[in-house]
């Protein structure tokens, strides 16, 4: 069992535990609100339990606010990490993957895929980047750009929910 070190789940209000779990998802409180409005009870005090709460309102929701969530997500090596609009979580995700160490180059290549990537699938490569390097991240970008549309809306899900579990493990 793997507890928050800053909070416990259990003893706050609707407010603050939105306010508290608000950007797991990237910018969509609404996962923590419908997480919340599910039951809070000491079991949701486990990072686990918290997570497969907030995993199954993920995966329940329509698809279109499922598309909406990845499309929330910003562009790995993109523009907005460029401009420093990334939201907290995202700086520290995309810097700790070695990111902004990008060569010109590299930087040219996440451009690229970017731009094929979204054209093909209409919605960012979405990874959980923690433990990869952006040599890794490349790849698996060189990898995926071949994946079929539903096959790629699935693990962007999928990858959603593990940077949501790793956020939530670094509370």
């Amino acid at each position: 069992m793997s507890r928050f070190q800053t909070l416990t789940p259990s003893q706050l209000g609707r407010d603050e535990f939105v306010a508290a779990f608000a950007d797991i998802y990237e910018h969509s409180p609404w996962v923590a609100e419908q997480a919340y409005d599910r039951g809070v009870d000491a079991s949701l005090d486990d990072i686990d339990a918290l997570h497969r709460r907030m995993a199954d309102v993920l995966l329940g929701a329509p698809h279109e606010a499922q598309l909406t969530l990845i499309n929330a997500h910003p562009d790995l090596a993109g523009k907005a990490a460029i401009r420093g609009e990334l939201t907290a979580s995202s700086t520290s995700e995309q810097a700790g993957a070695g990111i902004h160490e990008c060569s010109a180059k590299e930087f040219a290549r996440f451009t690229e895929l970017n731009d094929a990537y979204k054209a093909r699938f209409g919605f960012p490569f979405i990874k959980a980047v923690k433990g990869s390097n952006r040599h890794q991240i490349l790849a698996a970008f060189e990898e995926r750009i071949h994946n079929t549309p539903a096959q790629e809306f699935a693990t962007a899900l999928a990858e959603i929910n593990k940077i949501a579990l790793f956020r939530l493990q670094a509370m």
